[in-house]
């Protein structure tokens, strides 16, 4: 892991805003964190440059056609790891990809536009040698999703 940067109180209420409002502008934030517009440019320069902080558009996945969702937790073989989450990366469904603890190493959360490609995915997945098994979690709706820091 990389060097750990420090983020004071200041960053952390700029981080809030900006990930309430990713378009706010250097003066909207200033008024309302009570400090100049410079501060806040040098700030967002360097919580930018650190990699703490980036501004990306979030689209909502509904509106672009992909209303449905699952979460795949997948067990590997023992030295299967690292080639089956580069197979995963290359596949235009799995929005997101995780190592996680437990009985099921890797986790996976797809979107698709209907179930039969979520089933497509699933049987392609049985196919890759170093997977050894799937549980599938079909997800029926979504109450939350928030990149919000509070």
């Amino acid at each position: 892991m990389g060097i750990v940067k420090m983020v004071d109180d200041l960053d952390k209420r700029i981080i809030k805003l900006l990930s309430k409002d990713g378009r706010m502008s250097f003066r909207e934030l200033s008024k309302t964190l009570e400090v100049t517009e410079k501060t806040i440019r040098m700030r967002y320069t360097n919580l930018i440059d650190s990699g703490i902080l980036e501004i990306v558009g979030r689209i909502n996945p509904i509106t672009i056609g992909l209303k449905e969702g699952a979460v795949i937790q997948l067990k590997v073989t023992p030295n299967g790891l690292q080639q089956v989450i580069e197979y995963l990366k290359r596949i235009q469904h799995i929005r997101y990809i995780t190592v996680t603890t437990g009985e099921y190493p890797l986790l996976i959360q797809v979107a698709a536009a209907n179930q039969e490609q979520i089933t497509e995915l699933i049987l392609s997945l049985y196919e890759h040698s170093e997977i050894t098994e799937l549980n599938t979690m079909i997800q029926l709706a979504v109450s939350k999703s928030s990149y919000q820091v509070d």
